[in-house]
């Protein structure tokens, strides 16, 4: 066999992976620890003579999956390894059943997913903005409760298309997750925040929106910053965060190949990684 080989990830693995990755983005090395023990997500590496050159992630909620985390040491570039490590995701998503395949691609990595039957869908952006000094509280935001999964999940579902309870019901804990509730106390809006750091963010109306992320504003403190990252489906929350204080702060491209969505978009205001939504 030419070139490096291509294998499941180990835990032996990671603080290698982890340290390629961050020669370029941000530490992985929780993420990566986190994700082998998710079974929906399988992860790859390329190694060559000992040393990991590569990654891949492929992650399957229910019949759409997620092409993430694919990443090729500098050195080993224009050899068709990115390729190589894109059609092992692919194929192991479709294997499971996956007839939907979405990532979000960054400029270096976009024509190589065209060529693996890849359109593009939206744009992808980041803001940030500065945290707030404390206020007034918002007695509609109240921490998670057990009983309410099923309408984060329901919630969740309807904004991706996507079967992500078993993400949803991982990650919610009274101490990661807040919820916004209306007058009735149906669920408006919620905010779930990952170990790494991802913060998956979903609100059908943008002011519940506003009011989530402003409550995270002052969760931090005014001296630290925090992320939204949405699909910027051409609606007007890009012209509503600017007025709120909030700055570009990066963008990719999401892509989808395979059957199209009825997803709401415009109901994302914040995701865990380009791993998993």
């Amino acid at each position: 066999m030419t070139g490096p080989l291509i294998r499941q990830m180990t835990p032996t693995d990671v603080a290698a992976a982890a340290a390629m990755i961050s020669r370029e983005w941000n530490d992985r090395t929780v993420f990566l620890r986190w994700a082998l023990d998710y079974s929906p997500s399988h992860l790859f590496v390329a190694e060559d003579d000992g040393r990991i050159v590569g990654t891949g992630i492929a992650t399957a909620h229910g019949p759409v999956g997620w092409v993430g985390t694919i990443f090729v040491a500098p050195d080993r570039r224009q050899e068709g390894l990115g390729g190589r490590l894109t059609r092992t995701v692919i194929d192991d998503l479709e294997s499971r059943g996956c007839r939907t395949l979405v990532l979000i691609a960054t400029d270096a990595g976009r024509t190589l997913y065209e060529r693996l039957g890849f359109g593009v869908q939206v744009p992808h952006v980041r803001f940030t903005a500065p945290g707030l000094a404390a206020g007034p509280t918002d007695d509609a935001i109240r921490p998670f409760e057990p009983r309410m999964l099923s309408d984060l999940v329901a919630l969740d579902r309807l904004a991706t298309a996507e079967d992500r309870s078993v993400l949803v019901e991982r990650l919610s804990g009274t101490s990661t997750t807040s919820v916004l509730v209306g007058d009735d106390e149906s669920l408006r809006g919620f905010v779930i925040r990952a170990p790494w750091g991802g913060v998956s963010l979903m609100a059908p109306e943008p002011d519940d929106a506003i009011r989530l992320l402003d409550w995270r504003r002052r969760q931090s403190g005014p001296d630290h910053p925090i992320y939204a990252g949405l699909p910027d489906s051409g609606d007007e929350r890009r012209a509503l965060l600017l007025s709120r204080g909030w700055t570009p702060a990066g963008a990719g491209t999401r892509m989808i190949r395979g059957e199209p969505l009825d997803w709401h978009p415009d109901w994302i205001w914040g995701h865990f990684n380009g791993a998993l939504g």
